[in-house]
């Protein structure tokens, strides 16, 4: 596959900037979540929630914002008095909210942000008013956010990601190696970079072009089954 390939192949959706070199394509997966993030800072209550399965696309998207208002990066699971003390305001990302965060803290954060004219960018796998929350004014404020969701990319969104990476190694990939790809490997943009990089790294171990084998025994290792059919 030639750049030119390449770029006609990731022709038609929209490229958003994300980390670095990297780009966010937009298709049906992912353009609700996309048009919430376009419109900040004009959030209802200056909060967003951002909800889909691992590997949908949530990084990508918190990165994006990121960039637009130059907030702080947190897992959830780190937020606490500590944080919240040293906290300046202005914008913060509360990654993976439903992987142990703290709820207490989370409370609080929630009403500094109402208060302080700040804005909080909340994802997770779950929806907010899907978690189990103890403490009854949280998860009446949870179920209150405006939810943005994503789901798991789909086979052309897939396989434009796919060509987009490996072109930005400067790696010649056939049409048939990404089509056996699409088939076969798990719905995620995780599972893009990691199956780009293995390949990328065979292929220079053994001085061999990207091909179906090498697509197959890279699969394989994954504990996917790549057999033909």
């Amino acid at each position: 596959m030639t750049d030119r390939d390449a770029r006609q192949l990731a022709f038609g959706f929209d490229h958003r900037p994300a980390l670095g070199a990297e780009s966010f394509l937009v298709d049906d997966s992912n353009c609700d979540a996309v048009a919430w993030i376009d419109r900040w800072p004009a959030w209802p209550g200056r909060v967003l929630a951002l909800a889909g399965p691992r590997g949908a696309g949530k990084s990508h998207l918190a990165s994006v914002w990121q960039r637009r208002s130059g907030a702080r990066l947190l897992p959830a699971r780190r937020l606490d008095a500590a944080f919240l003390e040293a906290w300046p305001g202005g914008a913060v990302a509360l990654e993976g909210g439903d992987e142990g965060v703290r709820e207490d803290a989370l409370f609080h954060l929630l009403n500094l942000v109402r208060e302080d004219g700040g804005h909080l960018l909340l994802t997770a796998r779950l929806a907010p008013a899907r978690w189990p929350v103890a403490l009854p004014d949280l998860a009446s404020r949870l179920a209150a956010l405006p939810l943005a969701t994503v789901s798991a990319p789909g086979d052309g969104l897939i396989a434009a990601v796919l060509a987009k990476q490996f072109q930005d190694r400067q790696l010649a990939v056939a049409d048939e190696v990404i089509a056996y790809l699409v088939a076969r490997m798990e719905r995620s943009f995780t599972a893009i970079a990691a199956i780009v990089a293995a390949l990328d790294g065979l292929s220079l171990a053994e001085h061999r072009a990207i091909t179906v084998p090498l697509a197959r025994r890279v699969l394989a290792a994954a504990g996917v089954d790549a057999a033909e059919g």
